[in-house]
């Protein structure tokens, strides 16, 4: 074979020739796999070109990538790794007109299915969601891969399907997000992100505390509440903000969690009633008295 090809499945259009693929991976992952994956492409003719992912889908890493895929005349971008990746992957691929294939190695978000790349700053900050016209080409798998995971990583992924299952009622929360919308969980995750004290926390976990605010927004019943800081507390997601590395925020701080969580365009508007950074604070300080309460810290 000459080429990597391969054919958009029930378009009726010709194979795609497929002859050099910038793979963006972290520097840790091509460690552990990147012989496996310069192994994969022995028989081919396809050409390619590793770049280390910088750490946050943003949108100067954007434009870092889409130089060096026009630079060196990609026609495939192929990301490799977990969502922030995927997210940049899609966007570099958006924007440099090429196919884009997806290779989870970690069970971690919803982000390798989606035609959705979310945008942050350098320092890791939530900026906007970028809306991409389709879902990637290919989303592959190596279910022995994903095995070897780390466990935390496997947990956050709950996390994030149980704010899906909230927010959407979703079949799979891998896809369902874009039929039937986010809510407030995602958007308070996204006002976390202003704090530096909880960017070492996947996006999972902090989507999973903030689940816990919207059920407290929408006043739940309290089994309904007890039962979900229950599960999250056996299966080890965090249910407080100390759990999260913010259990020394001040009120301030915390307000500016609320009012970034509730910024227009942002999925809090999608809450079936008026939300109010006041009411989003009130929620978060909540949500953190009811974990502290079974965690048996008061």
């Amino acid at each position: 074979m000459n080429a990597m090809r391969f054919q958009k499945e029930n378009t009726g259009t010709a194979p795609v020739t497929v002859k050099k693929a910038l793979v963006l991976i972290s520097q840790g992952g091509y460690k552990r796999i990147g012989k496996m994956i310069e192994d994969s492409f022995a028989e081919n003719n396809c050409e390619l070109v590793f770049d280390y992912f910088n750490g946050e889908c943003s949108t100067n890493e954007i434009n870092r990538l889409l130089k060096v895929v026009k630079d060196n005349g990609c026609d495939l971008t192929i990301g490799i790794g977990g969502g922030k990746i995927f997210d940049t992957a899609k966007a570099v691929a958006h924007y440099a007109g090429t196919q884009v294939f997806i290779c989870p190695t970690i069970a971690s978000t919803d982000a390798p299915c989606s035609a959705l790349s979310v945008i942050y700053t350098d320092e890791g900050v939530f900026e906007k969601y970028l809306f991409l016209p389709a879902n990637p080409n290919l989303v592959m798998m190596d279910t022995e891969i994903i095995a070897k995971s780390p466990v935390r990583l496997t947990v956050a992924g709950m996390g994030d399907a149980l704010a899906t299952y909230f927010e959407a009622n979703t079949l799979l929360f891998g896809i369902g997000f874009e039929s039937a919308g986010l809510a407030g969980a995602h958007a308070i995750h996204n006002g976390l992100t202003v704090l530096e004290e909880c960017h070492h926390m996947y996006h999972g976990e902090k989507v999973a505390f903030g689940t816990l605010a919207q059920l407290v927004l929408e006043n739940v019943p309290h089994e309904e509440l007890e039962e979900i800081i229950m599960w999250c507390i056996e299966v080890g997601l965090p249910v407080t903000l100390e759990e999260l590395g913010a259990g020394n925020v001040t009120d301030e701080q915390l307000m500016e969690v609320a009012k970034a969580a509730s910024a227009e365009g942002d999925t809090l508007q999608n809450m079936p009633f008026t939300v109010t950074p006041e009411s989003v604070f009130a929620a978060i300080k909540a949500a953190d008295a009811y974990g502290r309460y079974y965690l048996g810290e008061e």
